[in-house]
């Protein structure tokens, strides 16, 4: 058993084939689907498909790309929308200085309301950073000084050292196809580390496709491709692999068994 932590089911790409890619991944062991929404506007369309399908499930949050245009974007917006039965997460939300297509100041103010939501609700949030290790750490450490709260770094492609930091405040990390990439090798180190308890795989798609499927369009049942890299990384069976990263969705997202968030 598998589960896709990170898809965008609405975006172009996968949207105009829903059924199928959902299919192809079933077929292949993945279980469950994890929709993130990126702005406010597409929420309504990733819960519905959360409400249309039972091994899917949605997110609720502001991507940093969309932080300029969500500037006023009230805690209580966020908050409301968190109660609906088949949201389980927060984000994906975060620091992207790479595209500086936001703010950096809107930015870290959008993160940090994230965070007090995730600290209000228990659900955790989904973390996007990218050139971004510095402030995201400390924003991090910053809000955890205030009280806990679960989180997920997606995505991962940061530096060791910010890797272990992230560890150590107790967050989890889940990998994306980038980890199959060729000039990948740091990453690739990395990912041995990573607690097995911690772990979690993606596929970003519609985005990063893993090798053999790279510079095609990404779909959720590539998310065997890169838990078969992983696992061989580590030493490990895919079997062992897919259950351990599943306990870790479950553990993480306590809302998609039914759980009250901690």
């Amino acid at each position: 058993m598998l589960i896709d932590s990170h898809c965008h089911l609405v975006y172009e790409g996968l949207k105009e084939r829903q059924a199928e890619v959902l299919a192809n991944a079933r077929a292949l062991g993945v279980q469950g689907f994890l929709n993130i929404s990126t702005r406010e506007s597409e929420w309504g369309d990733v819960i519905a498909v959360a409400e249309r399908e039972d091994d899917v499930w949605s997110t609720v949050g502001i991507h940093p790309h969309e932080a300029d245009q969500h500037a006023d974007l009230g805690r209580d917006i966020l908050l409301k929308a968190t109660k609906h039965d088949r949201v389980i997460g927060i984000g994906e939300t975060g620091l992207d200085y790479y595209y500086d297509k936001s703010d950096r100041q809107v930015q870290q103010d959008l993160f940090r309301m994230h965070i007090g939501v995730a600290r209000e609700t228990g659900l955790p949030l989904v973390i996007h950073t990218r050139d971004a290790d510095q402030d995201t750490g400390d924003i991090l450490e910053d809000e955890m000084g205030k009280g806990a709260f679960p989180a997920l770094i997606h995505c991962f492609t940061a530096s060791p050292e910010f890797g272990r930091r992230v560890l150590e405040m107790g967050l989890s990390i889940s990998l994306s196809g980038i980890v199959t990439f060729k000039n990948a090798k740091e990453l690739q180190e990395f990912a041995k580390e990573i607690p097995g308890d911690r772990l979690l795989v993606e596929t970003d798609s519609p985005f990063l496709a893993p090798v053999p499927h790279r510079g095609k369009t990404g779909e959720p049942a590539f998310v065997r491709n890169t838990a078969e890299f992983v696992a061989d990384l580590r030493g490990e069976s895919l079997e062992e692999l897919g259950v351990n990263t599943t306990a870790n969705f479950f553990e993480l997202f306590s809302k998609a068994r039914g759980g009250v968030p901690a």
